[in-house]
């Protein structure tokens, strides 16, 4: 009977949405290192921890108050809830539970409650012994006010600042990178102390002349000088303790440079990753960014247009050198294939990212790229480069809102206006940002003298302006060709002079910033 009742309950807590919503949250507060809560969590538990230090160490020589009591069982409370919560996310016990009980199904087998309880056992032992468990449960220890003496357990209330700061826990995993190395180096150097306390102590002992009345003073003369500290309130006073303060001395400067080499290859060998961690950290902060695959000669472009209007965006490129590039202009850079789900999830595709800029100068690479980002996000937009002609349609059938084809454009704009100096100083103009050349779109309105003439009575010639092109919806216009589709409207490109112009239209100029200025004041005077 009481078998079957906890089965129940397990499969009772797989199907709850409650509790998969509960244990997220706790799963987002303590451990969730992408986790905006987590960030806030860690920050107040450092301060806590900090807060409960200066208080322990204010009592040493001050009597306590009511309120430090009420401060440190609020602490103790804390410190406990979170050692609980930590071992309920250690193991989903349910679930071992449930995996039992069906592979004892399938097998044909009588169930017992015997083999799953010593696993969720031997899973809550592990937990318990683990490190920052053990660390946890001993920074509780000295809350306890009539043992004193528990008060040596202070300091592992300052090792739980391991646990909340990012950076203290990646120098502990840059550390542990290079166990076997700091091991080795370890059994060296205690090998080495003891050959130097002994050989110290027969030399140097009270009856020999010295100054070592025992091993302990031999052993702690010997640290200090390996380390090349050298207090000086032990000397070596016979030739042969000097000898072997001579061999110390030279051999401890080898193993501090061994050890300082040991250090710097391991965080050479983790920079990328640090890197990588802190552009996520600053990725997990922007709100409205864009995300910009491929940073080559297009890419380039792009960001450097961004920066200038502040429009904050986030690199991705699996190339090194262009990631580097990308590092030199200050751009924040994850170097990684950006076709891959799990780094677009960590660049915030569905994280506060509103757009998706497919720049590679491979159409395959875009391609996959596209078709990753409208699977993660079917709400975002995606641009997508097109460098050949055929590829232009797969973009738009795996996902991409729009396809741009810089090599098409621009030779049509080559095309259309060679041997127009006007339009060709004015695109010069844009490409070279010189201030008075723009790009501008000007409404006609309605009444005005534009509405209901042809283009070529207009004189853009005359105007030194050049037309681009025409934006409307007007089906008047239909029967013109060059046009292409934008949203619920056409964009005419390059029309003829018998166009006829309508209220509504949006012309596209080039020109002097003082001509479209001039033609502007001549649109709104017609009006009035």
């Amino acid at each position: 009977m009481l078998t079957r009742l906890i089965i129940r309950f397990a499969y009772f807590l797989k199907t709850s949405y409650r509790y998969r919503n509960a244990k997220m949250f706790i799963f987002n507060l303590l451990e969730n290192p992408h986790s905006r809560l987590k960030s806030y969590f860690d920050v107040f538990m450092i301060l806590l921890v900090m807060l409960s230090v200066f208080l322990l160490i204010y009592e040493i020589e001050n009597k306590p108050g009511p309120l430090s009591g009420w401060f440190e069982n609020f602490v103790v409370t804390i410190f406990i809830t979170e050692y609980l919560l930590r071992g309920w996310l250690y193991s989903d016990n349910h679930k071992i539970l449930i995996a039992q009980y069906e592979k004892s199904q399938y097998l044909g087998i009588k169930f017992s409650l015997r083999k799953p309880l010593g696993l969720l056992l031997s899973k809550k032992i592990k937990y318990v012994f683990s490190p920052f468990a053990i660390v946890d449960l001993l920074a509780i220890l000295p809350s306890y006010r009539p043992l004193r003496i528990l008060r040596i357990f202070l300091i592992f209330r300052i090792f739980k600042l391991f646990r909340y700061s990012q950076s203290i826990k990646l120098f502990t995993e840059v550390l542990g990178s290079k166990k076997f190395e700091l091991i080795t180096l370890a059994m060296f150097v205690s090998f080495l102390l003891f050959i130097a306390s002994t050989a110290i102590y027969m030399f140097e002992n009270e009856p020999a002349g010295g100054r070592i009345r025992h091993l302990f003073d031999a052993l702690y003369w010997s640290v200090v000088t390996m380390s090349t500290v050298g207090y000086g309130d032990i000397t070596p006073q016979t030739p042969g303790g000097r000898i072997v303060a001579l061999a110390l001395i030279i051999i401890g400067l080898g193993v501090l440079a061994f050890f300082t080499s040991i250090i710097v290859t391991a965080f050479t060998e983790k920079m990328g990753e640090l890197e990588e961690s802190r552009t996520y950290s600053e990725v997990e902060k922007q709100r409205d960014f864009i995300i910009l695959c491929g940073f080559g000669r297009v890419g380039q472009e792009i960001a450097r247009q961004m920066e200038k209007d502040r429009q904050p965006f986030v690199v991705i490129d699996s190339s090194e050198k262009n990631a580097l590039v990308a590092r030199k202009k200050g751009c924040l850079v994850i170097q990684n294939d950006a076709s891959k789900n799990d780094v677009l999830l960590l660049a915030g595709i569905n994280n506060g990212a509103k757009a998706v800029l497919c720049t590679t100068e491979n159409d395959v690479t875009n391609v996959y790229v596209t078709l990753t980002s409208r699977h993660l996000n079917p709400n975002i937009k995606i641009i997508s480069r097109a460098n050949h002609q055929e590829n232009a349609k797969k973009m738009k059938q795996v996902g991409a809102d729009f396809v741009v084809q810089p090599f098409e454009i621009a030779g049509l704009l080559a095309a259309e206006y060679v041997g127009q100096p006007v339009a060709s100083q004015a695109i010069l103009g844009i490409l070279s940002e010189e201030k008075h050349i723009l790009m501008e779109t000007i409404l006609i309105p309605k009444d005005s003298d534009m509405d209901g003439i042809q283009i070529k009575q207009v004189g853009f010639k005359q105007r030194r302006l050049t037309l681009i092109g025409i934006i409307s919806s007007n089906p008047l216009h239909c029967k013109h060709g060059n046009r292409y589709k934008v949203q619920n409207r056409h964009f005419y490109f390059n029309p003829t002079g018998e166009f006829h112009l309508q209220d509504g239209d949006i012309l596209v100029l080039l020109g002097r910033e003082y001509s479209i200025d001039h033609f502007k004041d001549q649109i709104e005077k017609s009006t009035l």
